[in-house]
């Protein structure tokens, strides 16, 4: 059975003619919620999931309006609230060297460049505010770090290890 990844959330309908607002949890929204593209949808109540074809999206304030095919008004979708989408990880878009999926990401633990020993906290989450990504980084005690991710930054990532070595200047601890 091949694996499957969450490419978003749907989280709340959008008008009365069909349409979902998608919370995206994807690096390529635009490639997996393309006209065309078909979506697993897992929903919250454990009811079995089934496929849905995109019909067309668009991004609106930091989220995705999304129309399935052969969904035609609001009554259709509400129930689908709090579903997964979700695509084969047979379907990655191939990526430029030094380049990792979300999913490669999340979960890695993060140490510095001054105590390589000694875990700085795990990557739970990765926000997208614009010019560069910021990966969210839980310690084992106190507040969220925020590590933006660029090159100054982010010294050595190693997937395999799910192990990342930061630099952090001045200012990035809480």
């Amino acid at each position: 059975m091949t694996e499957e990844l969450t490419v978003g959330r749907l989280v709340n309908t959008h008008g009365i003619r069909g349409e979902i607002k998608v919370l995206s949890h994807t690096d390529f929204p635009d490639v997996r919620f393309a006209a065309g593209k078909k979506l697993q949808v897992i929903p919250a109540d454990g009811s079995s999931k089934f496929e849905v074809t995109v019909e067309s999206a668009r991004e609106h304030k930091g989220m995705f309006i999304v129309k399935l095919k052969g969904y035609t008004n609001i009554n259709e979708v509400e129930k689908y609230k709090g579903s997964l989408l979700k695509v084969p990880s047979n379907d990655l878009v191939d990526l430029p060297e030094n380049e990792y999926y979300f999913h490669q990401i999340v979960g890695c633990e993060v140490y510095t460049d001054e105590d390589e020993n000694k875990p700085l906290g795990t990557i739970t989450e990765i926000l997208q505010p614009g010019a560069n990504d910021v990966w969210v980084v839980k310690p084992a005690k106190g507040q969220d770090i925020l590590i933006p991710v660029i090159n100054d930054v982010v010294l050595n990532v190693d997937i395999e290890a799910k192990r990342i070595v930061v630099h952090l200047m001045e200012g990035l601890l809480p």
